[in-house]
């Protein structure tokens, strides 16, 4: 793990040097890019995908002028992930452009031969979308958010927050491989520091309310969200059930912070959709997925609501605030 993650690092220089904005463009033609995002489409995830297009902007892409998008939600609905895949690559888009594990997965299904890019998917390899970081093969290629081999770092982070919980409850998406992988991550990092882990699948906002009701129950006195297309555009509902009932909660990016949840621990995710662009450019210009490598996180935030500690009645540590990249009052 650790040599791969250097070698990423390594990488991550190369690709992202930014071509000349006019090498982008070839006279007369027009690319078709398909944006595929299994989640809805809500402020949260716009900021994200702005970040997407203002690279494409730098890199010489101009909507309306040189290239066009087909956008497509699949509102956190499996079904209709697999039908938008299926769409775009009836378009004939040059290229499919994807956010989250199970847009990922229905765009692979759906084509062997379209590249596809990914701007945050948990962990490529593990569910079988490319054979390797440094070598992907097939049409796939892209970032990681590593979600997955963070587990240990909100876990610690949720002890710092919660000394006294001697149980957490990880909420988990019962649709996603990537959420279940996390969730057996979070189990093994929460035995090395002495804590008993209870995991709480949810296949729909439906469940959110029965869910709670069962952490409560098992007295879990803390809870991590594993990260899901699902939580994500409930994500202040969720932080409202948190409070109400008393639950220290960790999620992995800044927008559930914002959205009342405690502390999140994870990847600038708008870095993610910016680097994701250097990859869409790399391949109109001839390069082929397959021989790019997948690139890692290098930027990473730690977000600390003070407003949900104070009605928590939690302390948070000086030392952990002055660690916070962003503390919100």
């Amino acid at each position: 793990m650790i040599d791969r993650r250097v070698f990423i690092s390594a990488m991550a220089g190369c690709l992202l040097a930014a071509p000349r904005a006019s090498d982008a463009q070839q006279a007369g033609k027009v690319y078709r890019i398909g944006l595929l995002d299994g989640s809805e489409s809500d402020a949260g995830r716009q900021v994200r995908w702005n970040a997407f297009h203002q690279r494409m902007r730098e890199l010489g892409y101009v909507e309306g002028q040189n290239v066009s998008f087909e956008r497509r939600w699949a509102q956190t609905d499996l079904d209709r992930v697999q039908k938008l895949a299926a769409e775009l690559v009836g378009l004939k888009v040059e290229i499919i452009v994807v956010s989250g594990g199970a847009a990922a997965i229905a765009a692979k299904e759906a084509t062997s031969t379209i590249p596809i890019v990914m701007t945050s998917v948990a962990d490529p390899v593990a569910i079988g979308l490319v054979a390797s970081l440094r070598q992907p093969g097939g049409n796939i290629t892209g970032m990681t958010s590593i979600f997955i081999e963070l587990a240990g770092k909100r876990v610690e982070l949720l002890k710092t927050i919660a000394p006294r919980a001697s149980r957490i409850a990880i909420l988990w998406d019962g649709t996603s491989p990537g959420s279940r992988l996390g969730v057996q991550e979070t189990e093994a990092a929460a035995k090395t520091v002495g804590l008993t882990t209870q995991g709480v699948p949810v296949r729909s906002p439906a469940e959110f309310e029965a869910a709670f009701a069962t952490v409560v129950r098992d007295r879990a006195g803390a809870l991590i969200i594993s990260g899901s297309s699902i939580f994500f555009p409930h994500r202040k509902h969720v932080a409202e059930l948190a409070v109400k009932h008393r639950l220290p909660t960790v999620a992995n990016g800044r927008e559930y912070v914002e959205a009342g949840i405690l502390a999140s621990y994870g990847p600038d995710y708008p870095d993610l959709y910016r680097r994701a662009a250097t990859f869409v450019d790399k391949i109109l210009k001839g390069a082929k997925p397959g021989d790019l490598p997948v690139e890692q996180p290098t930027k990473f935030e730690l977000i600390i609501n003070m407003k949900t500690a104070k009605a928590l009645g939690l302390t948070i540590p000086q030392s952990l605030l002055g660690r916070a990249d962003e503390v919100i009052q």
